[in-house]
């Protein structure tokens, strides 16, 4: 019987192409039940198009639904692929950004760590408890796939509350990363070998090798004589130098992105070092201006392909489908996925939300042991997760005062406030935010 594969916020036309599409090329999922469903009416009828087109173009016989309601979306699945974001672009995004500009906090993304990923896991978790308890009750043996920013608060917090629901947080930064790697290098991607493990944008190739040799010096040297980094592939705003500059000095190359990585440490966004914002070229308040390009793109986007008779069927580098092919078929792949820390990265803390090299197959999710990552990488990593394990026990627990520890504890904050002004920019955030907040972050704005 051919699968069940709901896709929570499905009004994300570009999104849900690229897994619906990716899903097209697998026997065992092109005829699949496709129940898509968002809180949109309009775009989820524009998804619906673009999704029977794919069918179409696949030769599938796949059963396309749509729902606004979750709990019947869901019912009987087999696989549930969540990417909502609570409160979009505006209002939320933009109050994460504008109330700590206030303070002289500077940001670039906001989304995972500092501040803004504060907001935002406060945000998007009881809505994730809220999946994982519908699930629990109408497909219980389904697997989560969680494609949600903040990740790693989002996996821990989700394990916290729903300990027996099946799940995994997805990102594309380790395969961004390679094509980048493979291009600053002039080497084809494909014959790259390596090997990752870490958090959730903050991990770091341990093993990077072509042909046998390790691509460190190759990195290293390209880098000190300034021809690396080659002008950027992906995001024309940030020439790349933040992760070399962490690599120069750690050893190791991260994950994500240097506009990312440039928030998630204290060493490159510092008030009255704007020579360092200049040098690194450091893409303040990145963010707003990626999504209001992204929004008018993807509008773009998703209106050519209704116009289109057929869609291309190009499969993108996501892992949701091949997941999904290798649980279905017995078909074993290996994945770089989020889940609890059971063991299999055990220099950091049980629990935390990591991401290791996972084989998939019909036993499903297998996360390796990665038992070697040197200590300087450790401890950044801690630093990371002392702000998440935070921010779930925030939510948890239902103590408001964790939030603000949260927010004491975060590296870039940290170093660019004092205590007293992170307790009161952590206060305007929350009054600001509101509604969108769970009941016991909720405050009063200010009066005045």
């Amino acid at each position: 019987m051919p699968p069940k594969i709901a896709f929570i916020g499905a009004g994300s036309t570009v999104f849900m192409k690229n897994i619906v599409g990716d899903a097209m090329h697998f026997e065992s999922l092109k005829n699949a039940t496709f129940a898509l469903m968002d809180i949109d009416p309009e775009r989820l009828a524009e998804s619906e198009l673009v999704a029977r087109k794919l069918a179409s173009a696949a030769g599938s016989h796949a059963r396309i639904e749509t729902h606004t309601d979750q709990r019947r979306a869901i019912e009987g699945a087999d696989f549930v692929v969540v990417a909502f974001q609570i409160g979009g672009y505006k209002p939320c995004t933009v109050t994460d950004f504008e109330v700590p500009r206030r303070y002289g906090l500077r940001q670039t993304i906001a989304d995972t760590l500092g501040v803004g990923g504060i907001m935002r896991g406060l945000r998007t978790v009881p809505h994730l408890w809220k999946l994982a308890e519908d699930m629990r009750s109408v497909c219980p043996d389904a697997t989560m796939l969680q494609y949600v920013n903040p990740m790693a608060i989002n996996t821990w917090a989700i394990a916290e509350r729903f300990p027996d629901i099946k799940q995994v947080g997805l990102c594309h930064s380790v395969q961004n990363t390679v094509e980048e790697l493979a291009y600053d290098l002039d080497l084809p991607k494909e014959e790259i070998r390596f090997r990752v493990a870490g958090v959730n944008h903050v991990a770091f190739f341990l093993d990077l090798e072509h042909d046998g040799r390790s691509l460190y010096p190759m990195l290293r040297d390209g880098y000190a004589s300034g021809r690396l980094p080659k002008p950027p592939l992906h995001m024309p705003r940030c020439p790349n130098k933040v992760r070399y500059e962490v690599m120069q000095q750690l050893g190791y190359f991260c994950t994500e992105s240097s506009e990312h990585l440039s928030e998630y440490v204290p060493w490159f966004i510092k008030d009255g070092r704007d020579d360092l914002v200049e040098e690194f070229g450091i893409p303040l308040d990145e963010y707003p201006k990626r999504c209001e390009e992204q929004i008018a793109a993807w509008s773009a986007q998703a209106k050519s392909y209704l116009n289109e008779e057929t869609v291309s069927l190009t499969k993108s580098h996501e892992f949701a489908a091949d997941i999904m092919n290798a649980m279905i078929a017995d078909s074993p792949y290996v994945i770089y996925g989020n889940l609890p820390n059971r063991g299999q990265l055990p220099q950091l803390p049980a629990g935390a939300a990591v991401e290791v090299p996972c084989l998939v197959d019909a036993n499903g999710i297998q996360p390796s042991v990665v038992d070697n990552v040197p200590p300087q990488l450790v401890a950044l990593m801690r630093s990371q997760i002392n702000v998440q394990e935070l921010v779930v026990r925030a939510l948890v627990d239902e103590d408001l005062e964790h939030v603000y520890h949260a927010a004491m504890l975060d590296p870039h904050t940290a170093a660019e406030l004092d205590l007293r002004q992170i307790r009161n920019l952590v206060t305007d955030l929350l009054s600001a935010h509101g509604e969108w907040l769970p009941d016991f972050a909720r405050l009063k704005p200010a009066i005045g």
